[in-house]
C-alpha cells in the first residue's frame, strides 16, 4: 500500500504543531505559570524545551521517517536482528487509545462552553451561578455524551478523508483562525484595565519569589511542563514523521513546531494572567481556571459575550487538533498491523472510541463513588495518570535509547536519519548527553511525578506506588536488552 504524504511542509509543520498544541498549552500552562512565580518559572521552562523536549521529538521523528511506519509497526522495521524493542510499541498504541478516552471528554467540555458562550450564559452570571453549571454539565449524563460523542465523530470523518485533503486541509484552516483569535484575545486582554501588574508578573523574573516557593519545585514545575507540553512519547508524533520526505533535516523541523508550540502557550499565559490581574482574581487557581475562572471573567467584561465566544472557539480549536492527529495513529495502528483501508479502520475506532470514552463520561456521575488513586479522585485522573506519569515518559526514555544504543537502532543510523536534507543539523557531540544525560532526566522526571502524587497518602502505600513505578521503568529497560523474547 502506497504511503500517504503531506501536501506541503508547512501542512506538516502546523499538523505536527497541532498535534503538540492541547490543553497542556492553554490550560495547564497559565496556571502552572500563575502558581510558580510567572517569568522566573518561564526561562526555567523554555531552557528545558531547548535540552530536553526537542532532542526526544527529532529521535520520535526520526523513527517515524526512518521506518515508513506508524508506532505499531516502526521498531520492528528498524531494529537488529534478536532485540526486543518491538515491545515498547505497546507503550504507544495503548497510550493513544487512552490518551482519546479522556481527551475527547475534555474536547467536548470546550465545545459546550464554546456554544454556552455563543448563547450569552455567562453575560451577567454570578460566581456561584458559574462554578454551578460547570457542575450541572458533569453531573449531565446526557450532555456530556452528546458532546464527547459528537467530537469523536467529527474528528474521525476528518481522518476519513487522509493525510492532505483531511488532516492537513483542516489543520491549516484551525491552526491559522486560532493563531489569530489567539493574538485579538491576548492584545485585548493586555490592555484592560489594571492588567499591567499581571503584565509585570508575566514579563519580569521575581527570583526572590521563586526561592519562597522554592526554587526545586519550581525547576521540577517548568522540567515537567516541558517535557508533556510536546506530546512526545506514545508516538502521536512518530506518524507523522513516516510522512514527510528527506528535504529537510528532522532537528530544523522539531525546532519550528516547538517554537509554534511556545508560542502559542506564551500568548495564552497573554490572555489569562493580565485578564486575572486585572479582575483581582488568582491566576494559579488550577484546573478550574478554565472553567469556572475564566467565565467569571468574562461575566465581568465589557463585550464579554464575544470575547468569551471567542476564547473557548480558540480552546475548541486547540483540542481538536490533537484528537484529530491522535486519531490519525489510531487508523495507521489497524491500516499497518491488519492491512484494513482507512475508511474500515475509521467506521470500527469511531465506534471503538465512543464505547471507551465513557468510563470517562460516566466518572463525574454515575461512577463518581469509584476513586481510583485516592479520595477525590476519578477515572479520568487515572487515564490521565496512567499517559502522563507513565506512557510519555517511558516512551520517550525507549526513543533516546533506542537510537542511541548499539543493540537499537544506534547513534549512526539516527544521525544519518536525522539529518537528512537542509536545514539544522543535530550535532554529532550531543552523543554522550544524548545518551546517558537526557535518559536520567526522564527517569527523574518519572520517578519525582510518582512521589509528588502519592507523598501524602503515608509511607506504605508511597512504597507501594514507587515500587510500582521502579517495575515499568525495569519493563523498557529490559526490552533495551540484547536478547529477543523469541530466543
Amino acid at each position: 500500500m502506497k504511503r500517504e504524504k503531506f501536501g506541503s511542509r508547512m501542512g506538516f509543520i502546523l499538523v505536527s504543531a497541532g498535534c503538540a498544541i492541547g490543553i497542556g498549552n492553554v490550560w495547564k500552562f497559565p496556571y502552572m505559570c500563575g502558581e510558580f512565580g510567572g517569568a522566573a518559572f518561564i526561562l526555567i521552562y523554555l531552557a528545558f524545551l531547548l535540552i530536553m523536549g526537542i532532542p526526544v521529538m527529532v529521535c520520535e521523528f526520526a523513527v517515524g521517517r526512518g521506518s515508513r511506519r506508524s508506532v505499531a509497526v516502526s521498531f520492528e522495521k528498524l531494529e537488529p536482528c534478536s532485540t526486543r524493542w518491538h515491545v515498547t510499541k505497546w507503550i504507544g498504541v495503548i497510550g493513544c487509545y487512552l490518551l482519546m478516552m479522556f481527551y475527547t471528554t475534555v474536547g467536548g467540555w470546550m465545545m459546550y462552553y464554546c456554544y454556552r458562550s455563543i448563547k450569552g450564559e455567562f453575560v451577567g452570571a454570578t460566581s456561584d451561578m458559574v462554578a454551578a453549571g460547570f457542575s450541572d454539565m458533569l453531573g449531565n449524563v446526557p450532555v456530556m455524551t452528546f458532546w464527547t460523542v459528537l467530537i469523536c465523530i467529527v474528528g474521525f470523518a476528518v481522518c476519513y478523508f487522509g493525510i492532505q485533503k483531511g488532516i492537513e486541509r483542516v489543520s491549516k484552516v484551525m491552526m491559522s483562525a486560532l493563531l489569530l483569535i489567539m493574538v485579538a484575545l491576548a492584545v485585548h486582554s493586555v490592555f484592560l484595565k489594571g492588567a499591567g501588574e499581571g503584565i509585570r508578573f508575566y514579563l519580569v523574573p521575581d527570583f526572590a519569589g521563586m526561592k519562597e516557593i522554592g526554587i526545586g519545585n519550581v525547576i521540577f514545575g517548568a522540567m515537567s511542563q516541558a517535557f508533556f507540553t510536546l506530546s512526545i512519547g506514545i508516538g502521536a508524533m512518530l506518524i507523522f514523521g513516516s510522512y514527510i520526505g528527506r528535504e529537510r533535516s528532522l532537528t530544523g523541523e522539531a525546532v519550528s513546531i516547538t517554537a509554534l508550540d511556545t508560542f502559542v502557550a506564551l500568548m495564552a499565559g497573554f490572555i489569562i494572567i493580565p485578564s486575572c490581574f486585572a479582575f483581582g482574581i488568582e491566576p494559579g487557581a488550577g484546573p478550574s481556571l478554565i472553567f469556572i475562572t475564566i467565565p467569571n471573567i468574562f461575566a465581568q467584561m465589557t463585550g464579554g459575550r464575544l470575547w468569551g465566544a471567542l476564547f473557548f472557539l480558540f480552546l475548541t480549536f486547540a483540542a481538536f487538533t490533537t484528537i484529530v492527529a491522535v486519531f490519525e495513529n489510531i487508523i495507521s495502528f489497524a491500516i499497518d498491523l491488519l492491512g484494513w483501508p482507512r475508511s474500515k479502520s475509521v467506521l470500527v475506532n469511531v465506534v471503538l472510541l465512543i464505547v471507551l470514552s465513557m468510563p470517562c463520561v460516566l466518572g463525574f456521575n454515575v461512577l463518581a463513588g469509584f476513586e481510583p488513586l485516592g479520595a477525590g479522585t476519578n477515572i479520568m485522573d487515572l487515564e490521565d495518570f496512567i499517559v502522563s506519569n507513565n506512557l510519555l515518559p517511558l516512551g520517550s526514555l525507549g526513543y533516546v535509547l533506542f537510537c542511541t544504543r548499539r543493540n537499537g537502532w544506534g547513534w549512526e543510523n539516527f544521525l544519518e536519519e536525522a539529518n537528512a536534507g537542509e536545514g539544522i543539523r543535530f550535532p554529532r557531540g550531543l552523543k554522550g548527553y544524548v545518551s546517558y544525560v537526557l535518559p536520567l532526566i526522564i527517569i527523574v522526571i518519572y520517578l519525582k511525578g510518582y512521589y509528588d502524587k502519592f507523598a501524602g497518602q503515608g509511607t506504605m502505600a508511597l512504597v507501594g506506588w514507587m515500587a510500582a513505578a521502579v517495575l515499568f521503568l525495569g519493563f523498557v529497560l529490559f526490552c533495551a536488552g540484547s536478547k529477543s523474547l523469541d530466543t
